[in-house]
């Protein structure tokens, strides 16, 4: 029966001119790999006797089965997700979102040519940092700027221009792990700079870095922990200290801030970030910071200090290798402009827009979500509203507590947590959600508009999916 059953499998041919007009955007020999693929599932069906008639091989073929097929084999591997963790910065889901503005400004830096160098004052080569620099002098009050692609990149470039083969003395507190693994000795490390520790993990004095400055010390450097807190017996040399330190022995002093932020957060939110101007305020030589964490902007290493030092910096080599692209330069041009008005700022940029978001603004949706979710699913699920907590993310204040409100779902059909958020990562789009005792739940403070419309036919997606199984 089974050679019977391999005899009636149709061509890949025929399969193809059956599917082509509904995946005409698709190259040809990529569409037929896929088919091929899909044949190769029938086979094996057959195979282990999942399919024993022609008539389980007919349903198995039919049009509808080829194109559920393909339109999941053919999703692009770089896809849409639904942010449904509560995790306004989610760095595993793309960190922050771009506003309107900055996505309008890369359409058109990718659609046009651009003066990404080319002065249109002198009609000559160009800088492409120029873009940028004197925004960001203006909102932060530094003399210089520079941008390259990522905050670990800055570290990098900063402190192989300002001490390479020299000392540069830290906190072991200070002493942090980013995602990834990344640590900051390690980054130390490549960029040439000798790493010199002092004092211990809770407590650091100004004594502890005076005593360790000599002959070959490069810079002073400080870390902003923003991914973990020290409390209780605890102390750590504040910037101004420092500053004065090293004014009075002749040195630099770098500050990370990891995670840069321009503005102050209500006193309610206790988001006790601190902001990049404070910093260039205190006396900081070179401050750095990502673009795309509290910022709300694209991904980039902001470098902003004393001229002296970012011209020195400018001039390394290593700025090549790190430099950003016009993508980059356009979202954070836009995303830059709107700080000049704080509170459209705060408007305008998803990631404070959503950490700024007020409980009662964030029950609303939740209940809107649920009316549109029982309208269309009540067949399949239950629906509630509990009170929940969401996270800044992104590295910045771990240990705020955002308030939100989080949407149960609850399948009425028998299947596990654990295998319902594996199928919701099956769906088009993806849902990822939180699961905790038992329940499967949606955190509305980091949807956009768009999810609360789709969300719905996620579900369905979900149920056909089991169903299948």
């Amino acid at each position: 029966m089974n050679r019977e059953l391999f005899k009636k499998i149709p061509s890949v041919d025929l399969i193809l001119k059956s599917v082509e007009e509904y995946f005409s955007f698709i190259p040809r020999p990529f569409l037929k790999e896929k088919v091929n693929i899909f044949l190769d599932h029938i086979r094996d069906k057959i195979k282990s006797g999942a399919i024993t008639t022609e008539e389980d091989l007919c349903k198995n073929l039919d049009n509808t089965s080829v194109r559920r097929f393909l339109e999941r084999a053919l999703r692009p591997k770089f896809r849409r997700v639904i942010n449904g963790t509560g995790v306004v910065v989610h760095t595993n889901l793309g960190r922050s979102l771009l506003c309107e503005e900055a996505i309008d400004a890369v359409v058109r830096g990718c659609k046009f040519y651009s003066n990404l160098e080319f002065s249109l004052d002198t009609g000559k080569r160009g800088s492409r940092y120029f873009l940028v620099e004197d925004l960001l002098k203006e909102l932060t009050g530094a003399e210089g700027a520079l941008v390259v692609n990522n905050n670990a990149g800055a570290v990098l470039i900063a402190l192989n221009t300002l001490a390479k083969g020299k000392e540069v003395i830290v906190s072991r507190g200070e002493l942090i792990e980013i995602g990834g693994s990344f640590r900051i000795p390690d980054v130390m490390a490549s960029s040439g700079a000798i790493l010199k520790e002092v004092g211990t993990t809770n407590r650091t004095h100004l004594y502890d870095y005076e005593s360790a400055i000599g002959e070959n010390t490069g810079a002073l450097f400080k870390a902003h922990t923003s991914n973990y807190r020290i409390i209780g017996f605890h102390k750590e040399v504040s910037l101004e200290e420092l500053v004065e330190l090293g004014n009075r022995y002749g040195l630099p002093v770098i500050e990370d801030l990891g995670s840069g932020n321009f503005i102050k957060f209500p006193e309610h939110l206790k988001i006790d970030e601190p902001t990049v101007q404070d910093r260039i305020h205190k006396g900081a030589s070179v401050v750095t910071f990502s673009g795309d964490k509290l910022l709300g902007g694209p991904q980039a290493g902001i470098i902003i200090g004393k001229k002296e030092f970012i011209e020195k910096i400018k001039k390394n080599p290593i700025n090549r290798a790190l430099r950003i692209d016009k993508m980059t330069l356009a979202a954070l041009e836009a995303t830059l402009r709107l700080y000049k008005d704080p509170d459209l700022a705060k408007e305008k940029i998803p990631t404070l827009n959503m950490i700024l978001a007020t409980e009662k603004k964030i029950l609303n949706k939740a209940r809107s979500l649920v009316k549109r979710l029982k309208t269309k699913l009540n067949e399949w699920y239950d629906f509630s509203v509990k009170k929940g907590n969401s996270r800044v993310g992104g590295g910045a204040s771990p240990e705020v507590d955002l308030p939100t409100y989080l949407v149960v779902v609850n399948p009425k059909f028998s299947v596990s947590m654990d295998d319902f958020r594996s199928v919701l990562l099956e769906t088009d789009p993806p849902l990822v959600g939180i699961v905790e005792e038992d329940n499967f739940m949606i955190d509305v403070r980091t949807l956009l508009k768009d999810d609360l419309f789709v969300i719905s036919d996620v579900l369905k997606q979900a149920y056909d999916i089991i169903m299948e199984k």
